[in-house]
């Protein structure tokens, strides 16, 4: 183990904390803002669509960013820009203006997003290892800590304004120190190539891949507390659904490098895709409550290392570089978090929030059948 590797893993792993701590600090504000405002719950809806936009519109060209500039470049200019965006979202004083910075907000974190992801395929090649769900672990993580020390902030009372500042001052700091061992050299043989190139061969299939597991972990987080409610649990409990969701998936991934190492990617893929299929159906079979939380952290336990194992299969293939693959990847596989409530809200319309699930289900199995086709093709 070299003393360049290990750092180049822990800086990559603090990239990673740091865009799902961002990310998820946005999520205890929501309420603040909708009462701030006196928006309804349609125009609510619509400005956390910006946020959305703004992460799809930049996710394309980060990967010739990257190559152009480096990933150290790209990885802290959008890391420090999401810092100085954060304390914007707690006092924007109007709505187009929150629209605006929720907008430039999705933008820095899809760049960071794409830069980080592309990092860590570039450290995983160079380790000869498994390590990508060991990255995304600490997203997860993230996720945890930005949420959860948000809202604890809050809790003790503090103005929304300076909780935003604290975190994003941490996470300032969590990037300062990272920045010595992010990738610094750009791609000589990517450095010319166009901001935009359409996905091709393989890489196609990996991003509906990712789409599809993008719209099943968007299902939990908007829709599992109304399938918890609606079967019996008691409102104020609704969010154990995620939560239970939430903490299997971490598991999952912080154990998954080893897992992938010794079984491979083709049947991680397979039983994961497999296992996530079987968490969906068991929700909708309507037995307890705790059989339906069972059933989400099959859900987590399964899909946890399905999106790793696709980004290295990204960066494996050779139909693209791997800098635009994994653009073109995460770009496609965001659609799904951003079409995933209204999708799934609509075919619940026409039938029910129960067929909306086991739909995804059958989703998740045409991952577990595609899994052998992914991995010959690398």
């Amino acid at each position: 183990m070299t003393t360049t590797g290990f750092n180049q893993r822990l800086s990559t792993r603090l990239a990673f904390l740091a865009a799902g701590t961002l990310m998820s600090a946005w999520a205890p504000l929501v309420p603040y803002a909708k009462t701030r405002m006196g928006l309804d719950e349609a125009q609510l809806g619509l400005l956390l669509l910006c946020l959305g936009v703004g992460s799809i519109t930049a996710m394309p060209i980060t990967g010739v960013l990257a190559s152009r500039f480096g990933c150290r470049s790209v990885i802290l200019l959008s890391g420090f820009l999401t810092c100085l965006i954060l304390p914007l979202l707690a006092f924007s004083p109007s709505p187009w203006v929150l629209a605006v910075s929720l907008f430039l907000f999705g933008a820095a974190i899809g760049t960071l997003d794409v830069a980080m992801n592309i990092q860590a395929v570039i450290v995983e090649k160079n380790e000869g290892r498994t390590l990508m769900s060991g990255f995304h672990a600490l997203f997860s993580v993230g996720g945890f800590v930005g949420a959860g020390g948000m809202a604890l902030l809050l809790w003790a009372g503090m103005g929304t304004l300076l909780a935003c500042v604290i975190i994003a001052v941490l996470i300032a700091v969590v990037l300062y120190i990272a920045s010595p061992h992010l990738l610094r050299m750009p791609n000589a043989a990517e450095r010319n190539a166009s901001l935009f190139v359409m996905p091709r061969g393989v890489v196609i299939l990996i991003g509906v891949l990712c789409f599809i597991v993008f719209l099943a972990e968007g299902a939990i987080l908007d829709w599992s507390a109304v399938l918890l409610t609606n079967g019996g649990l008691a409102t104020n409990h609704g969010g154990l659904g995620y939560a239970a969701f939430a903490v299997a998936m971490t598991a999952g991934r912080l154990t998954g490098d080893r897992i992938v190492q010794r079984w491979g990617g083709q049947r991680v893929l397979f039983l994961g895709g497999l296992f996530a299929a079987i968490g969906f159906f068991t929700t909708v079979l309507d037995l307890s409550p705790v059989i339906t939380l069972l059933g989400f952290v099959l859900i987590g336990l399964g899909a946890s290392n399905i999106v790793p194992v696709l980004f290295t299969a990204a960066g494996n293939q050779h139909d693209m570089s791997a800098g635009l693959a994994i653009s073109a990847v995460t770009t496609i596989g965001y659609a799904g978090i951003l079409a995933g409530p209204a999708l799934i809200g609509f075919v619940a319309h026409l039938s029910s929030l129960h067929v909306s699930f086991a739909l995804l289900g059958c989703a998740l199995l045409v991952v577990m059948a595609s899994s052998k086709y992914v991995v010959r093709k690398l």
